[in-house]
């Protein structure tokens, strides 16, 4: 099986990813959404935490070679540890804020001036987290040389906020493929793929219908 839908139909069988396309999901921003994707779920489950720390290997060949990963906290941190375990390379996470006491970091670990990192995160919507950390390391002197994750929605504002900053990415699967995969399992049927495409074209407007 290809590796995207794979790592699509092991996800829904642990639900980590969740599709409710007549019962939206709210997200913190405030969107509504026929899916939730918590790709946390996979720390729980040992073959499929495998799987994924064994695709990520694999992708991260694509980025050419780097000297430490650096996880994106909170939900990076595990994949990326793990994926920083199985190259055998120095592992840090970038916090969101930095913290306001002790140090005060925003890097936590150990990286210096002059590395290339790759930054893991679990999933791509907007890209802004990444971004963020991606300037971080920057400042900090690291080279990034790019952006792996586990899933991504395709959003093209994620697409065209990566290539301003000139950062490449990559993910093991994506939205689409997640939604062939519901439907071949019978997961989801006709209408709800029809509900979900929908979603997908326009994830903000598409909350209306259920205000």
């Amino acid at each position: 099986m290809h590796q995207a839908a794979e790592v699509a139909r092991r996800l829904l069988e642990i639900r980590a990813v969740k599709l409710n396309p007549r019962d939206p999901f709210t997200w913190a921003s405030g969107i509504l959404s026929p899916i939730y994707c918590d790709n946390r779920v996979a720390l729980s489950h040992p073959a499929v935490r495998t799987l994924l720390k064994n695709c990520l290997a694999e992708q991260a060949r694509t980025f050419g070679a780097f000297d430490a990963v650096a996880g994106v906290a909170t939900a990076g941190i595990a994949h990326g540890a793990l994926l920083a375990d199985k190259l055998d390379l120095p592992f840090a996470y970038v916090r969101s804020s930095a913290k306001d006491h002790g140090r005060r970091n925003l890097i936590e670990g150990e990286l210096h001036a002059g590395q290339r990192v790759l930054v893991v995160e679990d999933l791509i919507s907007t890209g802004g987290s990444c971004l963020a950390a991606a300037e971080a390391l920057r400042d900090a002197g690291c080279t990034v040389v790019g952006v792996l994750a586990i899933f991504q929605y395709g959003f093209e504002k994620a697409r065209t906020a990566f290539a301003a900053q000139n950062l490449p990415f990559a993910t093991l699967t994506d939205y689409n493929t997640l939604v062939q995969e519901a439907a071949a399992s019978g997961y989801i049927d006709t209408q709800d793929q029809q509900i979900l495409q929908q979603w997908r074209e326009n994830p903000e407007g598409w909350g209306a219908l259920y205000a």
